[in-house]
Order: C-alpha cells, then structure tokens, then sequence
C-alpha cells in the first residue's frame, strides 16, 4: 500500500501583518491548491518556516490544513527537531489534529552515528503514525545512504516512505527496491530525473505557486509522455532552482504573491528579497508563463 504519492506541496505559512498565523489566508490556498488536483500536503516544513513557529502554532497550522483539506487528499506534519522527544511531541500534536503522517529530518544540531538516527527514528515511530525519512544532507549535517535507509525502514517498524533530498538520482532505484516503502524526491530541481527513475511522487516546494504544472508533470511521466514531461519541466526548472538556496521561503513565498496565492512576508530572520534576487525570481516566473509548448 501505497501512503505517500503524487504531488504534495511542502505549503508555506502565511502570517497577518500582526505577525500571526494567517488561517484565512492558508486555508484559501490549500483550498486553490486541492482544486488544481495535488495530491496530498506537508504542513510545517522547512517551506513553512516551522522554525520559527510556537508548538502551539505548529498544532493551528496542521489543524488548519486539515481542515481546509476537509478529507479529499492526505495532510503529513513535518516534525524535524534537535531531539526525538521533541518531534514526536511535534508528531503527537500533529496525529491529534488529523494529520495522517509525518516527515522528518534525523535530530538537528548534531552529526548523529548510524546507531543514533535508527533510535531517533525508532522513537518517532511510537506516534503510531506512518514516518517519511526525510534525507537532506545540507539541512541536517548527515547523510542518509540507501543502506542506512534500508537499515531504518528493516528496524522500526512505521517507516513508510523517504524523501531523498541528496540531488543524487542514482538513489533512487536501489531505494524502490525496499519493499513496503514510498520514495518521494524531496528536490525542486530534478523531479523529472527523480519520477522518471520510478519515485512515486514528489515532495514540492514550487507546488505551492506552480501546482498545474507540477502535476502536468508528474501525469505526463506516468503516461510515458517524455516529450510533454520535458516541455513542462523546462519552463518550472528557473523558478524550481530556488528551492536549493537559502532564500527559498522568499523566493517561494514572493512567487504565490505573483501569482495570486497568499504569500506574504517571512518571519526573522529571514529578509525580504533583495531587487537583484527579485529579479532573478522575476525572469524564472517569465519563464514558466510562457505558453505550453510540447
């Protein structure tokens, strides 16, 4: 059984010009967002600044997803912290506001051995909710080789999927080889590579101002449409290349503003877009409303 697949957009978290969660705002995007045909959503990653968030506020924004998805496609919480205690009382709050999964990086902060991410990710597990293994090498000090993912997804049981964020496509294969396990490319700058090499779905950054041509994508590689795939993929691959800078949430944030869902400011530290990166996002975003040409 398939539990993570398809299009799922890492959404970001609007905030009102009090600094506060903006539900209106988040809810009107998922609801835009369901309606061009995603597939399912991570609340609280990195793309929704959960740094920077109170747990409170990281319980408001999963329920708020949850609800706004009202059951038509899955929602996971993103969970990654410095300890297992805390993410799994990350993932408790989240299980508690109908999250269906969750999504973590091995304990930020610290270069843990083998030994140490199969405990973190043994303790995560007893939230009693399916874990995506969530591999980004530059976000978290460590690397996660296929072996040491076989070796998690064979010793706790709950793992359920991966996202593999190390930009390396040759990953892939030896990961769909585990049986049982979902493997999502967790990269916004080589989702063809990745969904063409098997991945079954896709963990996306620029779904949440690209979503129609995210999905175009992944259907075109379903049906064995290279031709269309690529044509797709050349217009999203200049906006999709922010996703591996620094500035992503405003890089990312600014494009939904440009394109008509909430984005809106991002929380310190993080800096408005300097004009040169503006532009930069500006000449990307010419790009991906250039007509559909297969």
């Amino acid at each position: 059984m398939t539990r993570f697949e398809g299009i799922i957009p890492a959404v970001t978290t609007p905030f009102t010009a009090g600094d506060r969660v903006d539900v209106p705002a988040l809810k009107e995007n998922i609801e835009r967002l369901v309606e061009v045909g995603v597939h399912g959503f991570v609340a609280t990653g990195t793309m929704g600044e959960a740094g920077s968030l109170t747990r409170e506020e990281r319980a408001l924004v999963v329920r708020s997803v949850v609800e706004a998805a009202a059951g038509r496609v899955p929602v996971s919480v993103g969970v990654s912290s410095g300890s297992a205690r805390q993410s799994l009382e990350y993932a408790l709050d989240g299980k508690a506001a109908g999250a269906i999964g969750v999504m973590a990086l091995p304990p930020l902060g610290y270069r843990a051995d083998d030994d140490e991410v199969v405990a973190f990710f043994a303790e995560l597990a007893t939230c009693g909710l399916p874990v995506m293994v969530y591999n980004n090498p530059e976000a978290s000090g460590v690397d996660m080789p296929a072996a040491l993912i076989a070796r998690i997804a064979r010793e706790v049981e709950g793992v359920a999927g991966v996202k593999e964020c190390s930009g390396d496509t040759r990953r892939i294969p030896p990961l769909l080889e585990l049986e049982g396990l979902d493997v999502l490319v967790g990269g916004d700058d080589w989702p063809l590579e990745g969904l063409a090499a098997g991945a079954h779905g896709w963990v996306t950054g620029v779904g949440v101002f690209a979503p129609r041509e995210c999905v175009e994508l992944y259907d075109a590689i379903r049906a064995s449409d290279l031709e269309r795939a690529r044509a797709v993929y050349r217009r999203l691959l200049p906006a999709a290349r922010f996703d591996m800078t620094p500035k992503l949430v405003q890089y990312y944030k600014a494009a939904q503003d440009a394109v008509g869902f909430n984005g809106g400011p991002a929380r310190a530290p993080r800096l408005p877009l300097k004009p040169a990166e503006r532009a930069a996002l500006d000449e990307a975003l010419a790009v991906l409303r250039e007509p559909a040409v297969a």
